[in-house]
């Protein structure tokens, strides 16, 4: 497990992550910490798929009429979403890398079975960041979850934070690293054993 929280050197290349042909990579941690940043610039091969609900909303948006808020189908979003990461981790023989909060214990435990039930080790990425770095992520991408919301989730990862920081892995992942928002900054490299 990879616990380093200590900033990299600011032309030091992404950092890398090792995983193995059939795995699932989830990129975890507060919305608005990073994740959507980190997929888009994600180095590995060309066999590795990369799902972000991002890519989901962006779809159902050019369907659903224009006026219809984000919020009344978020819920479709996450179903879909989670959908095609069951899929493609059935479906394909590369890496699957999946963004998803994942500050739930039972969305951890779903993304879990996924990765158990189709033969896939588990690997978590924990992206920290504090809630204001956070809040100012999801204020550049123009898009805030509701404040309740969000006071929930920012619980939930500070134990997780404190839960790595301290050396204890979550239960049922074959590898777990914490990074901070500077030190993806240039994005991750995933290299890819066989």
């Amino acid at each position: 497990m990879d616990i380093s929280d200590v900033l990299p050197p600011p032309a030091s290349p992404p950092p890398t992550v090792r995983v193995g042909r059939r795995s699932l990579v989830v990129v975890a941690g507060l919305p608005g910490a990073g994740k959507s940043t980190v997929l888009r610039k994600l180095h590995g091969g060309k066999d590795i798929s990369t799902l972000d609900s991002d890519q989901v909303r962006a779809r159902l948006r050019k369907v659903l009429p224009a006026r219809l808020p984000y919020r009344y189908y978020r819920p479709l979003v996450h179903v879909l979403h989670r959908s095609r990461i069951a899929w493609k981790c059935l479906r394909t023989s590369g890496p699957v890398v999946a963004h998803e909060p994942a500050t739930r214990a039972t969305t951890r435990l779903l993304l879990l079975m996924f990765g158990w039930l189709t033969g896939r080790q588990r690997v978590l990425v924990w992206l920290h960041a504090d809630a204001r770095e956070a809040l100012a992520g999801q204020q550049a991408r123009g898009r805030l979850i509701r404040s309740r919301s969000f006071q929930r989730h920012v619980l939930r990862a500070d134990r997780m934070h404190h839960r790595l920081r301290g050396g204890a892995a979550p239960h049922g992942w074959y590898r777990v690293h914490l990074f901070t928002r500077n030190q993806v900054e240039h994005g991750l490299r995933l290299d890819v054993v066989a």
